[in-house]
């Protein structure tokens, strides 16, 4: 069990350094419009660059997050019900629906590692003025599935655990696992 425990933290705390990283990812997107606005409207001359990078920055933000969120429960819940069961029930109800997200996350992987392949194999561009590689950004894409799907396998051997009755220890208890990394 110890072996089991230290795989499910190393796991979590993989997700949670990646996301502290890509939280920084930010200040770049942000530096990015600043720079097209004062190029657009106090020199008159707009970069054909600024735009594109800056979305292509913020696509891997937003998917490269989802291991973190799925880490501190922030992905969006409605549990006006589910908040008042106790926690074994939670841990069997999560059990049950957790088939739909292995699935949504299986056909982001199997769909992204496809997509990222033909992207490397043609070294993609972009149509844009500026035409940039694109490849490296869609490979993002199964790689962020990969480790949302690892934290998902974390959140199912947890509840697993919690619905036996196992008790967890406290860093891997449900909300605790993002304030100790």
């Amino acid at each position: 069990m110890r072996a089991l425990f230290g795989l499910l933290r190393l796991i979590t705390c993989l997700n949670v350094w990646v996301g502290k990283i890509t939280a920084f990812f930010v200040v770049p997107i942000f530096l990015l419009i600043l720079i097209e606005v004062f190029m657009r409207y106090f020199l008159g001359a707009p970069a054909v660059w600024t735009n594109e990078l800056a979305q292509l920055i913020f696509g891997v933000y937003s998917i490269m997050a989802g291991g973190y969120l799925a880490v501190s429960n922030g992905h969006v819940n409605v549990d006006i019900v589910y908040a008042r069961f106790p926690e074994r029930a939670r841990a069997v109800i999560d059990i049950l629906t957790s088939t739909l997200f292995f699935l949504f996350i299986g056909s982001l992987l199997y769909f992204g590692v496809s997509m990222a392949l033909d992207s490397m194999s043609t070294w993609e561009r972009s149509q844009s003025a500026w035409n940039p590689y694109i490849w490296p950004f869609k490979l993002m894409i199964p790689v962020a599935a990969t480790l949302l799907l690892l934290q998902g396998i974390v959140k199912l051997i947890k509840d697993i655990l919690i619905a036996a009755g196992v008790a967890l220890p406290p860093d891997l208890a449900p909300n605790g696992a993002s304030e100790n990394h």
